[in-house]
């Protein structure tokens, strides 16, 4: 039986979709080993969101041909999309496949291992305007499902090089979608995270269909299905129908990741986004009324390319008004290929380190307060696995449908389970909590005082 070993480098969307391969090459009779062991056949999946990610994809891609010369050498992802010339370069590289055509991973490998030359199977994606379905009814490591609803973007951030290695959006179909989250329901996932590059665009490419829409139908249609999670969307996307949705909703849990990149409206604008400082608080203020005690996430980036002192404090200011649960936040990284990096009044690394350094201590601050607030109330947690450190007993980690990170004393059988926990001591990263009882009720959390 041949043997195949995945890596996979960068966000949720590669990941699904290296199990969409893995499935294809299960389907074909492969045996899958892990990336250290030697195997027949090497997958590793790219990313390209920052040239640091190209120099790690290229190291992954040097380890595999060391371990195993004689093995075939197949690149697929966001890096090989947008620079296959590059990848070919590196001695050893057999197959490059990109972001789509990925069905056609194997055939290209059997071409190769009989004629011996090396096949760059990479195709001009901006013509592409078809979702390429790639089911995963199983994940391998079996806790959390994520459902890949639609792939590429429009927007053309000045920063961003995910239009360039992942085309134009475009959506899965409604029924690919619904059926993909039957069978992820049936083989037992209490949750769904709906992902994509571009998630909460799903159905901009439709006539009669949009995301509001999918989230009704998931909720009604999907039998069995708890909770549902949308891994980010957009301010501008918030509309009215989908906070009527998010309203309406006994599954759609209480986290949303609304990504902000910046408080300020003029390197908003210098970033090319969609909406101003102004625009965003609204839409937050409206879904708050929504979902009360919502857990919001987002994306800061600092020290954007003529980013001032009196800019960057807009920004801090902005988000101690909104009130996070947690800020994901990146110095500016010049990527090749995006007007950003080509612009004039780069911020020195120093003064980027100092300002990354004051906005994760505002995040750390915040999201402290959000998880004080939950101290001595019980939550629903969907353990999702054993905390190594503690020997004594069965300690279990999971998170709570608002996206708190909890630790508590439960048993094996619990894993992918959703559980009511109690918050004993809360904490940022970790709260620690006590079990209550197994759920079997609605997934929308009733909060109560015990």
């Amino acid at each position: 039986m041949p043997t195949v070993a995945f890596h996979t480098l960068g966000c949720k969307v590669n990941h699904y979709e290296t199990e969409g391969i893995w499935q294809i090459f299960q389907q074909q009779g492969y045996e899958r080993v892990e990336f250290d062991r030697e195997s027949d056949v090497y997958v590793i999946n790219t990313c390209t969101v920052t040239n640091t990610g190209d120099k790690k994809s290229r190291q992954v891609i040097r380890r595999a041909i060391r371990k195993n010369p004689e093995a075939v050498i197949c690149v697929t992802g966001c890096y090989a999309q947008t620079s296959p010339g590059e990848i070919m370069e590196i001695p050893g590289v057999d197959v490059v496949v990109g972001t789509q055509n990925r069905e056609k991973m194997i055939e290209y490998i059997e071409e190769h291992q009989e004629t011996r030359l090396p096949i760059n199977g990479v195709s001009n994606i901006m013509k592409n305007r078809v979702f390429e379905e790639m089911d995963v009814p199983v994940f391998s490591d079996r806790t959390r499902a994520s459902l890949k609803i639609q792939e590429g973007c429009n927007n053309f951030c000045t920063f961003c090089i995910i239009p360039w290695s992942r085309g134009l959006l475009r959506s899965r179909k409604p029924e690919n979608v619904l059926e993909q989250a039957q069978q992820l329901v049936d083989a037992g996932y209490k949750e769904i995270v709906l992902t994509g590059i571009h998630t909460a665009g799903y159905g901009e490419d439709m006539k009669d269909y949009n995301f509001a829409d999918l989230l009704r139908d998931l909720e009604h249609k999907v039998n069995g299905l708890k909770r549902i999670r949308i891994s980010s969307i957009e301010a501008s996307q918030i509309t009215d129908e989908v906070i009527q949705v998010l309203d309406e909703s006994e599954k759609i849990v209480r986290h949303l990741h609304i990504p902000l990149q910046s408080g300020s409206d003029t390197v908003l604008e210098r970033m090319r986004r969609k909406y101003s400082s102004d625009f965003y608080k609204q839409k937050v203020d409206r879904i708050k009324q929504a979902l009360p005690g919502l857990a919001i996430t987002s994306d800061v980036i600092v020290g954007f390319p003529g980013e001032t002192d009196r800019e960057f404090q807009e920004t801090y200011d902005f988000i101690r008004e909104i009130g996070y649960s947690e800020l994901h936040v990146f110095p500016f990284s010049k990527r090749t290929g995006t007007p950003a990096a080509r612009m004039d009044n780069q911020v020195d690394d120093e003064v980027k380190n100092e300002r990354v350094h004051q906005l994760i201590e505002l995040s750390n601050q915040q999201a402290k307060e959000y998880a004080s607030l939950y101290e001595g109330e019980v939550l629903e947690v969907i353990p999702e696995e054993h905390d190594e450190s503690d020997n004594n007993q069965t300690m279990l980690i999971g998170y709570t449908d608002n996206y708190l990170k909890v630790r508590f004393a439960g048993t094996t059988d619990m894993i992918g389970e959703i559980v009511r926990v109690k918050i004993t001591q809360a904490g940022y990263p970790l709260n620690e909590a006590e079990f209550v009882r197994v759920m079997d009720g609605p997934a929308r959390n009733q909060t109560v005082s015990v």
